[in-house]
């Protein structure tokens, strides 16, 4: 699986003017991989079910969200460490993963992906027999 990165781009590109939208940031990620398939784990505090987006288009995954910072009602934020609630990250699918059966939770602010290898693919025993 090999990230792509000409899917990252900034919301509005046009030189000289403001941007309307913020720039999506690059999530955290780990990657698995074991005999059957790929697991892929993205650091989205913040980010609810609701404002997540998750799509495999043939060889691609793509990963986005919007965290959502409640502000309580009378105040108004000072200070954050991150000025960007918009994540962002698409990756290229190796073909011996089947990604019609990926399987996704969220978690505690982390996303994680099961996507299965394809059954031609796997390992399988060969059983020997004697003559």
């Amino acid at each position: 699986m090999n990230e792509r990165k000409d899917v990252e781009k900034p919301a509005s590109a046009t030189p000289g003017k403001e941007r309307s939208e913020e720039r999506a940031i690059r999530m955290p990620v780990d990657i698995f991989e074991d005999e059957t398939g790929i697991t892929v784990l993205a650091d989205m505090p913040g980010v609810s079910r609701e404002r997540l987006d998750v799509q495999i288009d043939k060889d691609t995954l793509s990963i986005s969200g919007k965290a959502e910072v409640p502000v309580p009602e009378g105040m108004e934020p000072l200070y954050a460490d991150i000025r960007t609630t918009n994540y962002q990250r698409s990756f290229s699918l190796s073909s011996e993963l089947d990604g019609s059966r990926t399987d996704a939770t969220l978690k505690d602010g982390v996303l994680a992906l099961r996507i299965p290898k394809r059954e031609e693919h796997k390992a399988r025993k060969i059983e020997v027999r004697t003559e």
